[in-house]
């Protein structure tokens, strides 16, 4: 919900983003009141407005890991580290994000002062397009570091009362209910997190309930902890209290509630693993009278699934793991402060912790290596509960060293996780009462011995360990029932003794996930195993008579298959390059949940062939190079009692040399009902893909066939002729009503996509996307043979259609027939050379509701339409409402298009010309449209305008464009590009480019109105004859991000920039005149062709272009100096001027270039890495290097004064072809000390 709160910090950042000399925003306020939630929207707002060119977020905690934020931050800019310090990697980080010109960091949850530059991120002075936005619960930290201050407040008490209504389901009435829920809500003090968790709590309660709720937070107030977490804690405590009743009696507390505890113990911000959290919810006691691991790992899920329901814990992307909240986890820690249980947890640990023996859990990560006072033996009788962790390091072997002797006083420990430890000399100590042992990249020394200590272990989890060996020892551990082994040992191939398997009885779990020589047949005996985790080569599979066991959960990988570990979270199978029989995994087809078969022989279908039972239970199901296979099913011999493929939700298919179909016969029950995603590709026998005209009579009463297909991907199918075999009696049995993204790429047989029975039902489609289809004809596939619907409507409505991408489909006429699609955001129409029109309406139907705007794109962002070679109208009648969201239009090479927009209402016509007012208009390309009507558009933020060969000269000479009351574009070849009135700037402009405008005389109308350029970047000119200057001095003194300037072929041309007495008096106005003139970031500079051009730059006391990198100047038969003295006054002493990363100078035919460099001036350029010079005739300047190579140059004085000019000049080459480079050993340039 939008509250005002936090709608006013909303704008008030990006109003900070948005403004000059502020480069870090600071946004503070109580814990629970939505500053990550703020900060994430303003992340999104960015990237959808393309505000920056790069927004990164991390989280920085209480203890910031430095080396997983520089991590997280190179991959958003692409940027592998050569280094591996922190300072290294840091300035790596630094020199990347200096190259991007706007970036967003948003710095999420900072709780001390911090220097930025630690991470490598620049800002400020170093950095000027860079804004960082930080969260902060502390508001001293923005005011030390210098923030613009933004605090997040409170919901007011009708917010609040919105919210927690809503997450509570109340109704919106006067009962007493709701009285005592409005008393309640006002107990969360206007805190989002705490309204939500309460709310949901309560949710469904009785009346009663309510009360004894309200009560409580009434007698609660001695939990009220200002300092700690303000207004929280009281409700954070209630829902707490409200999780499931009934008190587990090893724990003490309820298992929900002990399970939420649980996931305190791991870091801030850290996404928990699910298997873990369960492992060790099993080891200290949760759920004790449950007794399978597989139906207490059901209940810790559900626990879990409740906490996350009361707000406690929070979703995450991955559907193995979760993550606390860090207000909660900080909840949970004052919970743990006191009492039985009692918690420490730490982060980042260098030096032992003073603690004393009352713990029931400790959890310490990131223990330094080299930890200070680190015990030999603690005492610690009530712990049940260790996680040890060593730091996160780069090295292999950098572990946290622990002697066995450590444990040894820790009886009642029912939980070890370690990481990153090694142990030295003994093994691990008696630890009587110890469930679950967790293992993720150790290095643990007699290993084998240390397993009789262990008796009551139930789990073994040993992930990237080395160990001694596994050992025969393991058969000890009678109450075993979960084992995990994965890249054990320092081998490749993990080496289990034969028979141990078999002897583990009371294996619930067993989970080998590395390769290994297990043999299979030791699984007959593990007659408790209901979960199997197993990665396999294909000559581990028996070739005797034998099957895997039925299993609930299990992923099996045959064949060697990297960077896939298929974990048993639901029933997986992959087989690869596999060619003997399947029979081995009869009991796992039966209820596999997903299935991929590569390279597989020998099966001509999966139903019956593979599964005669239909695999119902099936949801995903890839194929690939599995090249016998014809179809899915064969019904062929089918008595009508089949069902399958009927929880299908996934389907790739790729590389099928032989697939002709998915179904051979009549369409099974409920065949492919719940299909929501379909891939094919590489498929070159198939012709049809979907054969609704196959289908049996009892699909009449079903749900429609196709009705929950979301997204269709169709590539490379040379031979596909029709994606559905369809006709129209057929409307009430299949439906494309769930449709929103299509792909189609390279079925160069195909003609039409959709028939006119299944497009009625498209209320949903978003994306449209067909490229590469020769053939295709329609979009919507009328006038086919049984295609026509009596008396139906014939207008087809695609209300959500948001992006329409078509391209190099080299025979259709129309894209959209009979169609009405309204709300557009972006349309890319390209290679479409049959391409006539893009609306087709074969008649004039108006919608009584709609009017005459039918065809208006309101909601239009983008429109690209290029190299359509017959294209002459886009569509009619657009302008009755404007384009008000249009940020990108780009017409290129569309020799015959006329008209773009047209509109019968006065407001958008000016005289002949269509008015085109977009004020969202960024970039604007016109190129090689010869034909197209002028327009005029009015777009006051554009940043990229690029016009070329638009509008022949015969259709324009003549033509007058009106003076309107702000500034516009003139969209045609006509003398003037800009029209500039009012004072408007146009100073949002980066990129222009003008090609080939033979009319334009100049590009900007009147230089008496104060237009400044201060974000060019790019100016390319080329082939405006008849252009004759381009800035006046204020003008150009404005261009201090010009970086690219390129102009070819303008023959009027004689100056880039105005003489002062060629500017009206009227111009004074702000007149800069006696700044000197300066180009600080122009950096390549290329001028040819322009036979008027007499001078290049005006020349003062300040280096007039310190960045400049090359500067090609070819072809100016007029051109006499490259840099004129802006003041004609005489140089009594020699000036000296440095070119410091001036690599390449080119001067080539220009006849009349007397002079580079003026007289007077010693010009050094000591980064030149090429200089070439070639038939100047006249040139009076002189080039030499000295003994550091570096290059110099100076031009003669007049002859009178000969007799004094030094040495130096004498000897320099003058007037000749000079062709040197700094990499070969012998030089054309003399050498002079």
């Amino acid at each position: 919900m939008d509250s005002e709160s936090s709608k006013s910090a909303f704008n008030q950042i990006m109003e900070a983003i948005n403004a000059k000399g502020v480069n870090m925003i600071g946004l503070h306020g109580m814990p629970g009141v939505g500053k990550t939630t703020l900060a994430k929207e303003v992340g999104k707002h960015a990237r959808e407005q393309k505000l920056f060119d790069k927004v990164v977020m991390f989280t920085m905690s209480q203890n910031p890991n430095i080396r997983t934020i520089q991590d997280k931050v190179a991959e958003m800019f692409g940027l592998n580290f050569d280094k591996n310090t922190e300072e290294g990697r840091a300035e790596e980080l630094f020199r990347s994000m200096q190259r991007v010109n706007k970036i967003l960091v948003i710095v999420d949850d900072l709780w001390e002062e911090f220097k930025m530059e630690s991470i490598g991120i620049p800002f400020g002075d170093d950095h000027e397009g860079c804004k960082i936005l930080l969260t902060t619960r502390r508001q001293q930290v923005c005011t030390k570091m210098n923030c613009k201050e933004i605090q997040l407040g409170i919901l007011s008490k009708d917010e609040a009362w919105v919210l927690f209504r809503d997450k509570a389901g109340l109704e919106d009435d006067c009962s007493t209910l709701n009285d005592v829920a409005k008393e309640v809500a006002a107990q969360c003090k206007g805190l989002p997190l705490a309204i939500v968790v309460v709310a949901k709590a309560l949710k469904g309660e009785s009346l009663n309930e309510w009360r004894d709720a309200n009560q409580r937070f009434k007698d609660s107030t001695h939990l009220y902890d200002e300092e700690v977490l303000g207004g929280v804690l009281e409700p954070l405590k209630l829902s707490y209290d409200y999780l499931k009743k009934g008190i587990n009696q090893m724990t003490g507390i309820n298992d929900i509630q002990m399970c939420f505890l649980l996931c305190s113990l791991f870091p801030e911000d850290e996404e928990i693993d699910t298997e873990i959290l369960i492992t060790c919810g099993i080891g200290v006691g949760l759920f004790p009278y449950v007794s399978l691991i597989e139906d207490k790992r059901k209940k810790i899920v559900e626990a879990l699934k409740k906490l996350k329901k009361s707000g406690l814990l929070l979703e995450t992307d991955g559907a193995d793991t979760i993550r606390i909240h860090d207000v909660i986890r900080d909840f949970a820690h004052w919970l743990t402060s006191t009492g039985e249980n009692r918690f420490m947890v730490k982060d980042t640990l260098k030096e032992w912790p003073h603690m004393d023996e009352s713990y029931t859990a400790i959890a310490l990560w990131n223990c330094s290596s080299i930890i200070k006072i680190f015990p030999d033996k603690v005492e610690f009788s009530k712990l049940k509960t260790l996680f040890l962790v060593g730091e996160r390091k780069r090295k292999r072997d950098d572990f946290l060293v622990v002697f066995g002797t450590f444990f040894e006083e820790m009886k009642a420990l029912q939980v070890l996780l370690l990481q990153r430890v090694s142990f030295s000399l003994k093994g691990l100590p008696s630890l009587p009462n110890l469930k679950t042992l967790w293992c993720y990249k150790c290095r643990l020394k007699n290993f084998s011995s240390s397993l009789t200590n262990m008796r009551s272990l139930e789990i073994l989890a040993l992930i990237g360990t080395e160990i001694d060996e596994i050992s025969e020892e393991l058969v000890k551990l009678s109450a075993l029932k979960y084992l995990r082994l994965s890249n054990v040992g320092v081998e490749r191939e993990m080496n289990i003794p034969p028979n141990l398997v078999s002897r583990l009885t009371s294996l619930q779990e067993l989970h080998v996930i590395s390769a290994n020589n297990l043999n299979l047949l030791e699984l007959k005996s593990l007659s408790r195993l209901t979960a199997l985790s197993l990665e396999l080569s294909a000559n581990q599979i028996p070739l005797e008579d034998f099957v895997l066991p039925k299993l609930q959960r299990y992923g099996v990988v045959v064949g060697e298959i990297y960077a896939v570990n298929r974990e048993a979270f639901i029933r997986t199978l992959v087989i690869l390059d596999y060619s003997s029989s399947l029979s081995a995994f009869n009991n796992l087809f039966c209820n596999v949940e997903e299935l991929i078969l590569w390279d597989v022989g020998g099966q001509k279908n999966i139903v019956p062939s593979i599964d005669e039972m239909g695999v119902n239970e099936l949801t995903s199901l890839h194929l690939a190079s599995c090249d016998d296979m014809e179809f899915l099913i064969d019904t062929k011999n089918d008595q009508g009692s089949t069902v399958a493929f009927s929880n299908l939700v996934e389907l790739k298919i790729s590389s099928m040399v032989s697939l002709k179909g998915l179904c051979y016969g009549v369409s099974p029950t409920r065949f492919l009902q719940n299909l929501k995603q379909v891939s094919i590709k590489d498929c070159e026998e198939l012709q049809v893909i979907f054969q609704i005209d196959k289908l049996s009579e009892r699909m009449k009463y079903q749900t429609p066939l196709l009705s929950n297909l979301t997204e269709l991907s169709l590539h490379s199918l040379p031979k596909l002729k029709m994606i559905w075999e369809v006709k129209p009696s057929h409307r009430a049995i299949a439906s494309l009503q769930s449709l929103k993204v299509v792909r189609i790429e390279s079925c160069h047989n195909l003609k039409t996509i959709f028939s006119p029975c299944l497009a009625l039902s498209m209320l949903h489609l978003q994306e449209l996307d067909i490229s590469y289809c020769d053939r295709l004809e329609q979009v919507i596939g009328f006038g086919q043979e049984g295609e026509i619907i009596e008396n139906d409507c014939l207008l087809y409505c695609w209300p959500k259609l948001r992006v329409l991408s078509i391209h190099h489909c080299e025979s259709l006429k129309y894209i959209s027939t009979n169609t009405l699609i309204q709300s557009l955001e972006s349309v890319y129409i390209e290679n479409c050379h049959q391409l006539i029109q893009i609306y087709n309406m074969e008649q004039n139907i108006v919608l009584p509701e709609l009017g005459s705007q039918n065809h208006c794109w309101t909601k239009l962002k983008t429109l690209q339409i290029e190299d359509c070679q017959l294209l002459k109208y886009m569509f009619a009648n657009t302008l009755s409402q404007g384009f008000p969201l249009l940020e990108s239009l780009y017409l290129k090479n569309c020799p015959q298009l006329l008209q773009v927009f047209s509109s019968t209402e006065e407001r958008d016509v000016i005289g002949d010309h269509i008015l085109l007012n977009v004020p969202l208009l960024k970039n604007l390309e016109v190129s090689n449209c010869p034909q197209i009507s002028c327009f005029i558009v009015q777009a006051q933020h554009i940043e990229e305008l690029v016009l070329s060969n638009v509008g022949n000269s015969r259709q324009l000479c003549n033509t007058d464009v009106p003076v309107l009351n702000e500034g516009c574009i003139v969209v045609g070849n006509h003398e003037e590009v800009f029209q500039v009135q009012g004072g408007y700037s146009f100073s949002s402009i980066k990129k222009l480019k003008l090609r080939n405008l033979f009319e334009a005389r100049v590009i900007w109308n009147d230089f008496a109105q104060v237009v400044t350029l201060e974000n060019l970047t790019t100016l390319t000119l080329s082939d405006c004859k008849k252009l004759r200057y381009i800035f006046s001095p204020m003008m150009a003194r404005s261009l201090s991000h010009l970086k690219d300037l390129s102009i070819e072929g303008c023959e009027e041309i004689e100056r880039l920039i105005l003489d002062k007495d060629q500017v009206s008096s009227s111009s004074s106005n702000g007149d800069t005149s006696h700044q000197p003139m300066s180009f600080r970031n122009l950096t390549w500079i290329t001028v040819t062709n322009c036979k008027n051009l007499n001078s290049l730059f005006p020349f003062g006391f300040v280096p007039v272009l310190p960045m400049l990198e090359s500067l090609i100047v070819k072809r100016n038969s007029k051109l006499e100096q490259v840099f004129e003295l802006e003041k004609k006054v005489e140089v009594v002493a020699e000036e000296k001027m440095k070119f410091d990363n001036l690599k390449g100078l080119l001067l080539e035919e220009l006849p009349g270039l007397i002079q580079f460099c003026p007289k007077g001036y010693h010009f050094v350029f000591p980064e030149m890495m090429q200089l070439k010079v070639r038939d100047c005739p006249k040139l009076t300047t002189g080039f030499f290097i000295d003994s550091q190579r570096f290059v110099h140059c100076k031009t003669k004085m007049v002859e009178q004064d000969a007799v004094e000019e030094s040495t130096t000049v004498q000897n320099a080459i003058f007037n000749e072809n000079i062709d040197w480079n700094r990499c070969l050993r012998e030089s054309q340039l003399p050498h002079i000390t």
